[in-house]
């Protein structure tokens, strides 16, 4: 099933609870939050206290990608502020196995990501522990990047070894997503789509049916 998770970095903060409503109510199931330490990344972005306070507004999966060194050492107060899924960096964690089952003990959704030059062979052996595997189409930091071409192809590839070890793992992307090249990314075998851009400039309402449509489609 395709699943889209508008990602509210791109959202005026200003306005984010009525913003929140927007996607919610046109049809969207998660809500992607991205947090960024500026270490892991060049930029500092936002963290507990915002998603605690965003987290009454709405019922859609919070789907919470931490891009941060070390994130073992906060995956409890990201549950405890509402996250339902913890996405971490394999780049990030020295002990990827703990950080995933310490995800997993809290009663939440563990997925790793993978940034664009990370092979896909660090994932062989924690590939059954996840339920969502995010394949970064730009290099992480920034809002507003143009996917990378060579990224079709690792989603491809990830499709199919998923396939072949008779998983139900998620592929989810982020990065330079669009209208104009969500049905390629589809195609290639992702089924969570996160858009920030894309959703969040213009009109929310009819952004959001569009992808939803492309994404039925």
């Amino acid at each position: 099933m395709n699943h889209l998770a508008p990602s509210i970095l791109s959202a005026d903060f200003t306005r984010l609870g009525e913003q929140l409503a927007a996607i919610d109510a046109a049809g969207a199931e998660y809500v992607h939050i991205d947090v960024m330490d500026g270490a892991f990344v060049p930029s500092i972005s936002f963290g507990m206290p915002v998603i605690k306070s965003i987290r009454p507004c709405t019922s859609r999966v919070f789907d919470v990608h931490l891009m941060v060194e070390e994130p073992v050492r906060y995956v409890k107060e990201f549950a405890d502020c509402g996250a339902d899924i913890i996405t971490v960096h394999a780049e990030a964690c020295v002990h990827l196995d703990r950080t995933v089952e310490a995800i997993r003990e809290l009663g939440l959704r563990p997925a790793v990501a993978l940034n664009p030059a990370t092979d896909l062979g660090v994932l062989d052996y924690i590939l059954p522990k996840l339920d969502m595997v995010l394949v970064m189409l730009v290099n992480p930091g920034f809002g507003g990047q143009k996917l990378i071409p060579y990224t079709i192809g690792k989603i491809r590839e990830l499709r199919h070894i998923v396939e072949k070890r008779g998983l139900a793992t998620d592929i989810e992307v982020d990065g330079g997503v669009t209208l104009s090249n969500v049905a390629e990314i589809l195609e290639a075998g992702a089924n969570v789509i996160v858009s920030g851009s894309s959703v969040f400039k213009g009109d929310i309402s009819e952004n959001v049916e569009q992808f939803l449509k492309l994404m039925e489609g």
